[in-house]
């Protein structure tokens, strides 16, 4: 087990038996490190870990705080189906892709119908920081970040729908869907004009689960994902086209 995955476990632990409330600033860095034993690169790779998962929020200039406590037993099974093998590469195998690409219109058709009807002010919140953060790296130009704060935005509305089932499927799917949402955004950032149609999509549907329905935050999502997965599909053809004149112009 990675030194960060087990630190990440002490966290939990530590969380759990501190009864760290919601909204509960952790203890200095240098204290934590000394607390757990642990170097300064492990706890912020745990940290970052956490916050990925929801379960930690890092606040600019104030610190770390803790935003939804998560089980240990639940971590580890979040992370016992994220072996580094399973993750493929969708460039060498495209119908992985297209895999993951039905998962997702599966898992987040229901998670968005349910964080419309079960969100709480404090959820609404999450999701509209990972929805302002995304804005923002997009803004920046900043493709990797923008791509972890997309994966967060759609795990952020996981953890609202407040179905530890549904939410535990998409801790499973995390680094899948972070690297899915990579490699969608590196193929489309090459056609600027569609990044006002992926924020629209996305303001849509913090809109549909702020208001309360469901129905069109499902639609939304759908929709969403639908015109990723063409975008996609469109510019790997384009791509196989244009290879294919290259290699005849060669053979020409």
């Amino acid at each position: 087990m990675k030194v960060s995955v087990q630190t990440a476990e002490a966290l939990l632990l530590m969380i759990e038996a501190q009864n760290l409330p919601i909204g509960a600033r952790l203890p200095a860095e240098r204290a934590l490190c000394q607390e757990l034993q642990v170097s300064r690169a492990a706890l912020r790779e745990a940290i970052g870990q956490l916050i990925g998962l929801g379960v930690l929020e890092s606040r600019a200039g104030s610190g770390t705080f803790v935003r939804q406590p998560l089980a240990v037993t639940m971590f580890r099974a979040s992370q016992s189906s994220l072996e580094p093998t399973a993750i493929k590469d969708d460039d060498a195998d495209p119908l992985y892709r297209l895999d993951v690409y039905e998962a997702r219109l599966v898992l987040e058709a229901g998670t968005a119908w349910y964080a419309a009807q079960r969100a709480t002010p404090a959820d609404i919140e999450h999701i509209r920081a990972a929805y302002d953060r995304l804005a923002n790296f997009q803004r920046q130009g900043n493709t990797e970040q923008a791509a972890l704060a997309d994966a967060q935005f759609h795990l952020a509305i996981a953890q609202a729908s407040h179905n530890l089932v549904l939410l535990e499927l998409m801790h499973n799917l995390f680094e899948r869907l972070q690297h899915n949402v990579v490699t969608a955004r590196r193929k489309i950032y090459t056609q600027t004009y569609e990044f006002d149609k992926l924020h629209a999509q996305h303001s849509a549907i913090l809109a549909h689960v702020s208001d309360g329905e469901p129905q069109a935050a499902r639609e939304a999502i759908c929709e969403h994902i639908g015109f990723v997965n063409q975008q996609i599909t469109d510019i790997e053809l384009q791509q196989a086209r244009t290879q294919r004149v290259s290699r005849l112009g060669i053979l020409l």
